[in-house]
């Protein structure tokens, strides 16, 4: 599927288009202009033009349901995907499906003013046709990097009219993240880490992830060179690598992990012999949110547990 390659001009309008409305929009909506039109562009280069800020959203990713809520803003959303129970204010919100196969038709009679979808499988963007077709606005984002992160906080913040407690949410996160990185200057190395998304059928979080940047944060060097978001690994390969962190992830996609120590072959790692295996919660490291800066500084703890 094409992607917009942004080059460097495209990234500085883009900058200067958000600055613009994080000046011009809260003027013109505490004035009372509720009919003052907002645009940005989606991950997938589509202009997503609303006559008015959004003030009914579904969300089809849980990403958006954390932004929002962290934004203060937790109220402009009308439904949840059936997988969603953070924050808990969510679950009291009606289910429209999943997110890969929302009900369009309930979707639409909740009169939404936008749908927030999260590209990650190749089949993200086309599920939205049939609400397209309903007349509903979508945009479809993708988050690799804290910056892709950003970006989203912001654009989202353009979208609802809000972008003062989008940019205030940003700098929240930055300033805790600078925080961790004055810890992590300290180290004397960076040590690899392999990170676990699921198992059997071993799957390791790749270069292309969120996950990637969070490992990098927390002064750390993610063992797989893979671009992908998530790559396979055979478990000789693994032994190859040799990781001197094993962190390993419980959530959806890795539901009943069993602890690598008490895996066959896996004693023969590092991290094994020297009990450095950790778990995490899924939904804090591999979802794209707010919720990441948390698993920055819980990883840089457990990397800054370690002689560097």
């Amino acid at each position: 599927m094409f992607m917009m390659q942004r080059s460097g001009w495209w990234n500085i309008l883009n900058w200067a288009c958000l600055r613009f409305f994080s000046i011009l929009l809260p003027v013109l909506v505490s004035f009372g202009i509720a009919g003052a039109q907002v645009c940005v562009t989606d991950d997938f280069g589509r202009d997503v033009v609303l006559d008015k800020p959004a003030r009914r959203i579904v969300a089809l990713y849980g990403s958006f349901n954390e932004i929002l809520f962290a934004m203060g803003q937790g109220e402009l959303l009308v439904a949840r995907t059936a997988a969603d129970d953070y924050p808990a204010e969510i679950v009291k919100l009606p289910s429209i499906g999943t997110h890969m196969r929302p009900n369009a038709e309930m979707i639409a009679s909740l009169n939404p003013d936008l749908v927030l979808q999260m590209s990650g499988r190749p089949q993200a963007i086309s599920v939205l046709k049939p609400l397209e077709e309903f007349g509903i606005s979508t945009a479809v984002f993708r988050v690799a990097s804290f910056n892709d992160l950003y970006s989203v906080i912001e654009r989202l913040g353009v979208l609802t009219g809000k972008m003062n407690a989008a940019g205030s949410l940003v700098e929240r996160m930055r300033k805790r993240l600078k925080a961790v990185d004055r810890m992590t200057s300290s180290f004397k190395a960076k040590p690899e880490v392999f990170f676990e998304i699921r198992y059997p059928n071993l799957l390791g979080a790749g270069r292309g992830s969120i996950v990637n940047d969070i490992i990098k944060k927390a002064g750390g060097e993610n063992c797989l060179k893979s671009n992908k978001k998530i790559a396979r690994i055979g478990e000789e390969e693994l032994m190859r690598l040799n990781p001197r962190f094993y962190i390993y992830q419980k959530g959806h996609m890795n539901p009943s992990p069993v602890s690598p120590a008490r895996r066959k072959l896996f004693s023969m790692l590092e991290a094994v012999r020297k009990d450095r295996v950790h778990e995490v919660d899924e939904s804090v490291f591999s979802r794209p949110g707010p919720r990441n800066v948390k698993a920055v500084e819980i990883l840089a703890s457990i990397l800054a547990g370690m002689d560097n």
